[in-house]
């Protein structure tokens, strides 16, 4: 997993044990994602598939983007699209993305980097595999997290962030057995590069087997902790999650992971995501590309679209 790595996790700050007081997270519920395909047929698992959307508050969704191995001629992507009322996080585990938007924004990203684009008041944009991937063939691995935007910050203007692997924070756990990247928000005081409208981290951890990560957790944001790859399992009452699963975290100060000893040797180890934001606490009108607060705002979306409001594709 080409994510960015540290070969000695000694090196590393570590993250603080939890405190007297301090109250570990429950888990409420823990899911399995089903799995289909997305734009012109890339497999996918829709990670939160089947959660209620108040658990998920700030997010709306995300899925897992293989991983899979590519043979020549098989690389897909989506096509031109719209999007309005809310952000994409796309995050390259293992091979190579490529995105351009209709405000200009784009890029290549590849092994830990990350796209965030603001879709705000309405882009078009466009995600696929270089043509030099699709001809080789190749792994392909990776995330794409939706997150709300507030009623006040549906219409802004769009906006694109270009987040590098050698920008994010890297933190050890205890024990020095779990990597922790910081892609946006902070834990421990340790802050990632990315930049969010509304309050939230964003957390890729790798445990070694037997490791246990006991990771200090915002007390106003929900929890959320999903599995790529491996088995281990979450809260203090250790209950087991595997490849696909995602948990459904309570209140509280910190929250427990562990990696089981043995693990499957495609995967040496277990990596999950942990994500979790303020909640929004508005009224959610949720329809294809366009998340806004009324059923009237997402008419307004798809006519704006038509009259082609949102721009027009780039070559």
């Amino acid at each position: 997993m080409p994510a960015i790595t540290v070969d000695d996790l000694t090196t590393l700050a570590r993250v603080r044990r939890p405190g007297l007081g301090d109250q570990p997270r429950p888990v409420r519920r823990i899911s399995t994602a089903p799995q289909g395909y997305e734009g012109e047929g890339f497999p996918v698992r829709r990670a939160f598939a089947g959660l209620d959307l108040r658990d998920l508050d700030p997010f709306i969704m995300m899925d897992q983007m293989g991983e899979v191995e590519y043979a020549p001629g098989e690389p897909k992507g989506t096509p031109w699209h719209p999007h309005r009322g809310f952000e994409t996080v796309t995050y390259i585990i293992d091979g190579v993305f490529d995105h351009h938007d209709s405000q200009g924004g784009g890029g290549t990203i590849t092994n830990g980097d990350t796209q965030w684009m603001t879709a705000g008041s309405g882009l078009l944009h466009i995600e696929t595999p270089p043509e030099w991937l699709v001809t080789s063939g190749g792994l392909f691995h990776g995330l794409q997290l939706w997150v709300n935007l507030p009623r006040d910050a549906k219409l802004s203007t769009p906006r694109y962030q270009d987040l590098r692997s050698g920008e994010v924070a890297l933190l050890a756990g205890d024990d020095a057995g779990a990597l922790v990247r910081v892609i946006a928000g902070s834990v421990d005081g340790h802050r990632g590069p990315g930049s969010t409208h509304t309050p939230m981290t964003f957390v890729h951890a790798t445990l070694e087997p037997g490791a246990r990560l006991e990771l200090p957790w915002d007390v106003d944001f929900n929890a959320l902790v999903y599995v790529l790859n491996g088995r281990g399992t979450v809260g203090v009452d250790d209950q087991p999650i595997r490849t696909g699963q995602a948990a459904v975290l309570g209140a509280g100060d910190y929250l427990t992971i562990a990696a089981d000893r043995s693990q499957e040797s495609r995967h040496p180890a277990l990596d999950v995501v942990v994500i979790g934001g303020r909640p929004i606490r508005e009224p959610i009108a949720w329809a294809g590309p366009f998340v806004m607060n009324t059923k009237a705002e997402v008419l307004e979306a798809y006519q704006d679209f038509q009259r082609g409001r949102f721009g027009q594709p780039t070559d």
